[in-house]
This record gives structure tokens, sequence and C-alpha cells, in this order.
């Protein structure tokens, strides 16, 4: 019987060196240091502060959806409860099987084919491998990518890599679901297919964590709310109440 599913962060922050290539990204430094985002490292490096001091508790049943502007570190977050960041305070506490579908790329080898990558993706998942041709199989089916299953993944078109990651991502069913919004990527006929998985894989999950920019999808999908501001959480609750406020800030601006 598996262990029910939670997640607990607490007092997590999260910083990157920032390196200097180009007058763009001098820009961005005199823009993060008139947020009060640039720090110091113990290297005395100069660092991005990407996440500061945030914290929330999920439990099974709870449907988590992230909001901010471009650059509020919603993906930084997906990607710390992922462990794909490690936090330099605080901690993270993730109960339970995990799916982060935050890249069509994340886990797989380009230089393998297809049929390789599933079947590390199921070694990784610790499947049996009396479970191994099922997956393959499903993989198959929903990618539609024939002959070039038997191929790199090095030589595929941009839409193909999507088409598999999204098919590796989903032939699981977690307890946990971390989506971000590349899975809106794709031609109109896989985003019918992948939708109609999407939903089954929401529905299935225990837990839901989704950063999304359409409102819509976090008023069906999600039951709260954070509000992400400049790596800080600026409001956490009720869908309905955090919404408001957002876009009420949004119209003023």
């Amino acid at each position: 019987m598996s262990t029910e599913a939670s997640i607990e962060i607490g007092g997590v922050s999260v910083s990157f060196p920032l390196y200097h290539g180009s007058a763009r990204s001098l820009k961005k430094t005199v823009a993060m240091a008139a947020t009060g985002r640039l720090g110091a490292d113990v290297h005395r490096r100069t660092v991005v502060r990407a996440l500061s001091d945030v914290g929330f508790t999920l439990h099974s049943g709870d449907r988590l959806g992230l909001i901010g502007s471009n650059g509020a570190g919603k993906t930084t977050l997906l990607r710390t409860l992922a462990g794909i960041y490690e936090p330099v305070v605080g901690h993270v506490r993730v109960q339970g099987s995990l799916t982060a579908l935050l890249d069509t790329s994340l886990g797989m080898n380009v230089d393998m084919n297809g049929r390789e990558n599933i079947l590390l993706r199921g070694l990784f998942n610790r499947l049996p491998r009396s479970a191994l041709p099922q997956l393959e199989r499903d993989v198959a089916e929903f990618a539609e990518l024939g002959d070039f299953l038997d191929l790199p993944v090095r030589m595929y078109s941009a839409g193909m890599v999507v088409r598999l990651g999204f098919a590796l991502a989903t032939a699981l069913r977690p307890q946990i679901l971390l989506m971000d919004e590349w899975f809106l990527a794709g031609d109109a006929n896989f985003l019918k297919k992948a939708k109609h998985r999407l939903e089954e894989m929401v529905r299935g999950a225990e837990i839901l964590v989704l950063s999304t920019h359409s409102m819509d999808i976090i008023r069906t999908w999600c039951t709260r709310v954070i509000w992400l501001d400049q790596g800080h959480i600026r409001a956490d609750g009720p869908t309905d109440e955090v919404l408001a406020r957002y876009l009420a800030e949004a119209g003023a601006g």
C-alpha cells in the first residue's frame, strides 16, 4: 500500500550566480539590483535571489496553481520541488512518487533512440522488467513516431521531441504531478490528445502543482493559488480570492 503523498517546503531560498556576457545581461543586473534581488554568496560572487523564504505544505487532494509575471520564480519553484535545484537555505520534503512535466527533453538522452529512452525511463522509475513492454507500447502508440523510435533522438524535429517527451512523462501515473506550461506545445491534433491525457493524470494525481499564465486553466484545475512576485510569496489562498487580487493589480498597472 502506497504512502499518502505530501510536500513540505520551509524557508526555502534559491540563488544563482550571475555571469556578465553582454549589454543585455548588464541591463538585467541593473534591473535586479533595483528590485533587491541581487546578493553575494560565500565565494563573493554576485547572485540572483530566485526564491526568498518560500514555505507551504501540501497534502493529498491539494491542487496548487502558481501565478506571477515572467521571472517571478514559478519555474524555479517547480524545479526545486522536483529536486533539480537545491535550496541554499531551507528544506524541501516530498513524500510519494513524483512526475515533473517541466521540459520536453527532461531526462532524455538525445544520443539514444526512442525505444532506449523508454527503457531508461522505466528503469529509472523502478518498474519491473515485466512492465517495460507495456510501457513501450503505450509510449509508441501515443507519440505516433513509427520507425523514428529506432533512430537517435537528436535526429528528431522539435515537434517529435515534444511528442516523445510528453508520452514518456505521462505514461506513468504519479502521486504528485508538477507541470509547467510547455505541455501546451504541439500541433492541433496532438494538443487534443495531450489535453485528454493530461486531464486523466490530473484526476489521478493526489497532489498537483501547476504553473501557467492561463487563468482559465487555474480556475478549472486548482483549488489553491500562490502568487509569486520577485521570488517572494505575495499571496497564498483560495483560487478565486488570490486571482481577484492578482487580476485587480494587473488591471491597475
